[in-house]
């Protein structure tokens, strides 16, 4: 098989932590099935209320995720060169615009 010269294989390295961070983040936050997600019993467990109305209203832990999404975003951002990096960095400052954009429309319905 031919082999394509001049291509660099990325390293693992601090940048990775971008991607690990990502989907922590991402598992922290989504529900998979039926289950509560990770975030939610997290919560529970340190004495949190996951929710703004007992199990329904606004989902506090979305917002908790950003503990995770932003620092992804900034490492990947730091650290482009390392494998996983770009891609934590892409969808993390994805999901960190969609939680602002849902706590901006949050703000305003309020007023």
């Amino acid at each position: 098989m031919p082999t394509i010269e001049g291509r660099k294989s990325k390293d693992i390295g601090l940048g990775s932590l971008s991607f690990a961070l990502c989907l922590i983040g991402i598992l922290f936050t989504f529900q998979f099935g039926d289950k509560p997600c990770i975030g939610d019993n997290i919560l529970n467990t340190i004495g949190l209320s996951a929710w703004s109305n007992g199990g329904s209203g606004i989902h506090y832990t979305m917002f908790y995720s950003a503990i995770f999404f932003i620092p992804s975003f900034i490492i990947g951002h730091i650290h482009p060169d390392d494998r996983g990096a770009k891609a934590g960095q892409l969808i993390s400052g994805f999901l960190s615009i969609l939680i602002v954009s849902v706590l901006l429309t949050i703000i305003i319905d309020f007023f």
